[in-house]
Parts: C-alpha cells; structure tokens; sequence
C-alpha cells in the first residue's frame, strides 16, 4: 500500500497525526532532518521527497506560524505557506495522490459578529494570513483532490503555544495581562489530528474535496482561555496556589507588529453535515490535554 505522507513530523498537529493515522495505512513523515530532508521554503526538496515516497496521501502539518515575524520575513513566509502548498498540490495531482493542508482562521478580516463560514469573503489583516490565503488558492487551482482544513487558537502539550507560555508564566509571576477582546475558539491539537483520521476513515477525499472549518465547539477570549487554564491547572496540581494573578487588557496595550483578528470563530456545521462529527467544547478538550501534562509532571506541593 502506498504511504500516507505527513509534512512537519515535530509539530504540534504533526506530532499528533503520526499517532492517529497509522490504523489506516503506513505512515512517512518528514521534516529538515529526517531522510530524505524536507524544506517547505526549497521546492526542488519537495519534489524529491515526493517522488521518492510516492505516497497516496499527502498531509501538510508544516507552516510558517510566526505570525509577528512574518511582517518583516514576508518572502519566507510566502514561500512555506504560498508556494509550498502549489508544489504539493501540483505532485499530488502528477501522483494521484490526495493533499490535506491545514490553514487559518487568519484568512478572514476578523470583524464579524457570527462564526465564519467556509464560503464567506476572506480578507487577511497581516502578512501571515495573506500568505496563508495565496496558499489556499494555490492548492484549489492545482486541480488534485484535496481538504483544506482551517483550524484555530492550536495548543498542545508540546511546542511552543499559548498554553506552555501560560503555565511557565503563571508559575514565575506574581500577575499577567492576557488580552480580553479577541474572541476565537482554543482548538488541542490532538483534536485536529483524531478529527482528519475520523475523517479519512468516514469518507474518502476525493469524494469530498473541498474546504472545512475545524475547531473546538464554542468560544471565549485570550483572557478566558487563561483563566481557565489556570483554574483547572492549579487543581490538578500543575500550578501553585500562589499562581499569577490574571488582568484583563485590551489589545491596544499590547501592541504587536502584526494585527490579530478580533473575532476568529469559525463555523463547523459542514465538517459535522459532510462527516457526521461533533467537536468536543474547548473547555473539555483543554482539560483532557491538562490532564495528560499532569500524568507526565510533578504536582507542586501544596
């Protein structure tokens, strides 16, 4: 049986979907430093890689996520998260093979008032959701069979996200200011990954091409995620009891170089009409996420 190609190996989602997508079929995936090396910002790399593995499936878990850093890299980040996509899309048409690209909430102007849904107007505020918008379109263009899975607010256990910064913050400061106005939904990466393998198992992509929202159910803010972050933290242990405290802070006082949407929920009703699959609520996912940090670290004693 041809290989199912994952794309980014370390990552968050990446790491996730190499547990997940084995039941289905082997699994290959690579990253600079496996063999062969894959570089999303060198072409010819994926072009060799994917001739070599000839996979049926192709997984793209690997972007250019440094939303601040890309307003001044724009050509990296249009390179990795642009052009990268059109190469796979065009090999996977080549090979017959399939293509699953993840992308963003950030491919909307985050002004809305409802869920976004798949079909309603982009318009990115920054050059990270500008890259991944040309990245999109690249892949719809290229005429293979694919999924375009936007997702948001991605978190893990590993890595760098928000929640990691969270707890070492609140373990090292006395008090923290998380923003309060911007809305969105905190989305585990384990989620994305079961969710694509629920997926992949119910129907295949070439019947079902097109692009999905895939999130957690509901929503908050930076500043209820923290909150609630620490709360369920601090219970089981992972935190002390002398965790920082959590001010509110609007986005003004926090100033970055890259502007981020103030509304970032994304509508999942096509996943569960197409797929037949519920997300659990952002709030049991990070528990269970939580929950699996503490199996791994030591309770700070009470």
């Amino acid at each position: 049986m041809r290989p199912i190609l994952i794309l980014g190996r370390t990552g968050q989602v990446a790491f996730e979907l190499r547990r997940t997508l084995p039941p289905l079929g082997p699994v290959v995936a690579l990253d600079r430093r496996s063999e062969p090396g894959v570089d999303l910002a060198d072409p010819d790399t994926l072009v060799r890689a994917l001739r070599q593995v000839k996979p049926r499936l192709i997984v793209n878990a690997a972007a250019y996520t440094a939303v601040d850093r890309a307003e001044t890299e724009p050509e990296r980040a249009a390179a990795v998260n642009a052009t990268a996509p059109g190469v796979l899309a065009e090999e996977s048409k080549r090979l017959g093979a399939a293509l699953i690209h993840y992308s963003t909430d950030y491919v909307f102007p985050g002004d809305g008032d409802r869920p976004y849904r798949e079909d309603d107007p982009t318009g990115p505020q920054g050059a990270y959701g500008r890259t991944k918008l040309a990245g999109e379109e690249a892949v719809r263009a290229a005429g293979c069979d694919y999924w375009i899975v936007r997702t948001a607010w991605v978190y893990g256990a590993r890595g760098r996200n928000f929640l990691l910064t969270m707890l070492r913050l609140m373990a090292e400061r006395d008090r923290i200011g998380v923003v309060a106005d911007q809305t969105g939904t905190p989305t585990w990466s384990r989620t994305i990954a079961e969710t694509t393998a629920a997926m992949l198992a119910r129907h295949p992509v070439a019947d079902t091409t097109g692009t999905y929202h895939l999130t957690c159910a509901g929503h908050t803010t930076w500043h209820g995620f923290a909150c609630e972050i620490h709360r369920r933290a601090t219970a089981l242990g992972l935190l002390p009891e002398s965790a920082a405290r959590i001010d509110a802070i609007a986005t003004a006082d926090y100033p970055t170089p890259a502007r981020r949407p103030a509304w970032s929920v994304l509508d999942t009703g096509k996943l569960s009409a197409v797929f037949g699959l519920y997300l659990p609520r952002w709030d049991e996912a990070l528990a269970l996420c939580l929950e699996e940090l503490a199996e791994r670290q030591p309770a700070y004693s009470r």
